[in-house]
């Protein structure tokens, strides 16, 4: 598998799992539980687009 694949598929792991502890942060009213979320959340967003740079380069 490329490691462009590999990034992307990495970054929407990261994506979904953060997006699942900030929905319980809020729940629970945690905020440190709904900020680790978000930050999870959007370093998942970025390795994604990393991957997909990579793979642009790859051609």
């Amino acid at each position: 598998m490329k490691p462009s694949t590999k990034d992307k598929i990495k970054g929407t792991f990261h994506e979904v799992k953060g997006k699942v502890k900030e929905t319980a942060g809020q729940v629970t009213n945690n905020p440190d539980l709904k900020a680790e979320g978000k930050a999870e959340h959007t370093a998942g967003k970025v390795e994604k687009k990393v991957g997909q740079v990579e793979r642009v380069l790859e051609k």
